[in-house]
């Protein structure tokens, strides 16, 4: 039998060039993921177990850690009100401005996080539009944690958004007013129709946007003054340690932002399998209901 006719009919393609598409691929993700990620788990316990754990111990290294989780935990249920928002607006109204909020919505997207970091010192520094005032009533933004806060949000809140937009546009608005209808109020609608629907587009909107909030560098660099024990976050630690030649400690401190990215790959995988068995199930109780037909044949 040729290996025309014993190949699937959807694979068209030779075997040898399906071989080397495979072999590109995989050898793209070894050099570009699984060789970093190597790299930084063996240059951090180079020296043994005992200094990679004083250097993830140290007072400046500790404060790095509990402001990067506390920014995360920060702008998580932010994100979450917003994208929820945004998106219920876009996908349930019409409104005058709606593809200006869309452009809005993607405008982290296009701008360099640098730049986003410069704007925030532009408006919020002490020779900015808004920094006299808040100097003059005691409020620093610029410098201090406001700063990374405003940062992170700025290139983190189009996530969450972004995933629940196109879900929400396919599933339509019929289940919304059948609810409607039938007396519900609009709480309730959102608790008990809308939500659940987009309950997994959610979740992974949010580990996503948590991914980048706790991996964020440009903007956070620009808008934090890089300043120990009180503004650092893991990446800029990370980057003070490597410039003052303090390898190992700096790998160490990159290890666990890399323990934290696997932790992330890990959670999305399982809410893609949880969601593609859930909709599997689906698929196997509706073809067993009564009055079911499956699709003719060809003969």
């Amino acid at each position: 039998m040729s290996d025309s006719t014993s190949r699937p009919a959807h694979l068209t393609e030779p075997a040898w060039v399906r071989a080397l598409l495979l072999t590109i691929g995989l050898g793209f993700l070894a050099v570009c993921l699984l060789l970093p990620l190597v790299l930084v788990f063996t240059e951090a316990f180079r020296k043994g177990w005992q200094l990679y754990v004083e250097a993830i111990t140290e007072p400046d290294a500790l404060s790095a850690i509990r402001l990067t989780l506390w920014v995360a935990a920060i702008a998580l249920p932010l994100n979450l009100v917003f994208g929820i928002a945004a998106a219920w607006a876009v996908t349930k109204f019409q409104f005058r401005g709606k593809q200006f909020l869309i452009t809005l919505i993607d405008l982290p997207f296009s701008v360099s996080p640098v730049v986003a970091g410069l704007i925030f010192v532009m408006v919020f520094g002490q020779q900015g539009w808004l920094g006299p005032w808040l100097e003059s009533h005691g409020l620093r933004v610029v410098f201090a944690v406001p700063g990374v806060v405003l940062a992170t949000l700025f290139v983190t809140f189009p996530f969450v958004a972004r995933e629940l937009i196109p879900l929400m546009q396919a599933q339509g608005s019929e289940e919304e007013q059948a609810a409607l209808t039938l007396g519900a109020s609009g709480w309730q609608i959102f608790w008990r129709v809308t939500l659940p629907n987009v309950k997994w587009g959610l979740l992974y909107g949010a580990i996503l946007s948590n991914a980048r909030a706790m991996g964020e560098f440009g903007a956070v660099a620009v808008v934090s003054g890089g300043i120990r024990g009180l503004t650092n976050t893991m990446t800029l630690h990370t980057e003070i340690l490597y410039n003052e030649y303090m390898f190992s400690a700096a790998f160490a401190v990159a290890s666990l932002l890399a323990l934290l990215a696997l932790f992330t790959l890990v959670a999305k995988s399982l809410v893609e399998w949880r969601h593609a068995r859930l909709i599997r199930a689906a698929a196997v109780t509706d073809t067993r209901q009564p009055g079911f037909a499956p699709a003719a044949q060809p003969v």
